[in-house]
């Protein structure tokens, strides 16, 4: 089975915020299925794309994306 590299937080940050795949897809100008694969992680959605993700969701963008630096055990 294919392991999914989970790159973005999107689905964590609409269900906190308790928006729907839908939603985000009529606020992004892209269709259901695109979204979902954005949302799923099973595409990522570009540059560009993710500051009109980051707009509709009103956060900033980092918060879209998963940390690129491990946490250190000791800090």
């Amino acid at each position: 089975m294919k392991r999914v590299t989970k790159f973005n937080r999107i689905k964590v940050l609409l269900k906190r915020q308790g928006r729907t795949q839908a939603w985000l897809a009529e606020e992004i100008g892209k269709s259901y299925v695109v979204t979902t694969n954005y949302v799923n992680n099973k595409h990522q959605p570009s540059i560009p794309v993710l500051y009109k993700i980051a707009e509709a969701m009103d956060v900033d963008v980092r918060e879209l994306l998963h940390s690129s630096k491990k946490k250190e055990e000791n800090s």
